[in-house]
């Protein structure tokens, strides 16, 4: 597992906590009904009251969620103290709260040193947190700028099975603008934004693919032989830029780069495209350093910026 994009992380939590609080505003009038907790949540929770009801179970669920927000700002791990100062938590509540998530595998104590750190299935919600939505939130912006710098529309897609979608795009401010819309699904082989992708595979992966798609032509320039594309796809991995030179639209260039997330694999790939009269080979490669910063922009706001370096792909 990639280092911890902690910060990332943490920001996550902040907002299930600020949700949880929420919750608990509107459920303080169930306290009055005498609800009782389940035997397991009071169980795991031994500092709180028995007769709290589910304002007594929010809380516990307000104060789980400090915990890991702290333990997830603490790469290095946190000790219970510190822990315990940090939250605002008496060290036996603390020390309660942190045992269940441990038992849960959300946090994990080192047996050495007794300090908390983040456990594995934590990054498995993290990773279902950044799903499309929230990728949209974050590349729109990106991509605006991206356009404004290149004077080409913007695109930001993903994986789909065989094929890639666009998720987000932009136009930029100059003239014969492509108007592809959002969710507009393309082969893999033949665009540029789809060779990121593959590139991104793991050998075993791409045989398969290879295996299952039939590499039909989009223009005279698409690639339908196999050990061309694998070329192609050999040249993307080695420079981490792709180039669409009017593989699927005779009349369209394009140019993509990837975009990695928190644990350091590829979430997508982002790119600008315009007309071939507009955007000669040489002038797209000119462009390819607006591209890169921008995946980069993006791969920090997906955390993989404060990833080691040595956990991203050459990009």
């Amino acid at each position: 597992m990639p280092a911890v994009a902690a910060a990332w992380l943490g920001d996550r939590l902040v907002e299930m906590r600020t949700k949880a609080k929420a919750a608990e505003r509107k459920t303080a009038p169930l306290a009055k009904t005498g609800v009782k907790l389940s035997t397991r949540l009071r169980r795991s929770d031994a500092c709180d009251d028995e007769d709290g009801g589910q304002r007594v179970g929010v809380q516990s669920l307000g104060r789980a969620f400090g915990i890991l927000e702290e333990v997830a700002r603490h790469r290095e791990g946190i000790g219970l103290a510190e822990l315990s100062k940090r939250v605002g938590l008496h060290n036996s509540t603390t020390f309660h709260l942190a045992k269940t998530l441990v038992t849960l595998g959300y946090i994990r104590q080192e047996a050495d040193s007794k300090r908390y750190r983040i456990g594995r299935p934590l990054f498995a919600l993290a990773a279902s947190a950044l799903d499309e939505i929230e990728m949209v939130r974050l590349a729109t912006p990106i991509l605006e700028e991206l356009s404004a710098n290149t004077g080409e529309s913007g695109h930001f897609a993903v994986r789909m099975g065989d094929a890639i979608v666009v998720i987000a795009r932009t136009s930029g401010p100059g003239a014969f603008q492509l108007a592809e819309r959002v969710g507009v699904v393309r082969p893999a082989h033949c665009t540029a934004l789809g060779k990121v992708v593959l590139a991104a595979l793991r050998p075993d992966q791409l045989e398969r693919f290879l295996a299952r798609v039939d590499l039909k032509p989009s223009t005279e320039s698409s690639f339908t032989e196999i050990p061309a594309l694998l070329g192609e796809i050999d040249e993307v991995r080695r420079t981490g830029i792709a180039f669409d030179d009017g593989e699927f639209n005779p009349e369209v260039r394009c140019v993509a780069v990837p975009v990695t997330d928190f644990t350091g694999q590829v979430a997508g790939a982002i790119g600008i495209s315009g007309p071939i009269w507009r955007l000669s080979m040489q002038a797209l490669r000119s462009r390819a350093k607006a591209v890169q910063a921008a995946a980069d922009r993006l791969s920090k706001e997906f955390g993989a910026g404060r990833a080691a370096a040595t956990d991203h792909p050459g990009t």
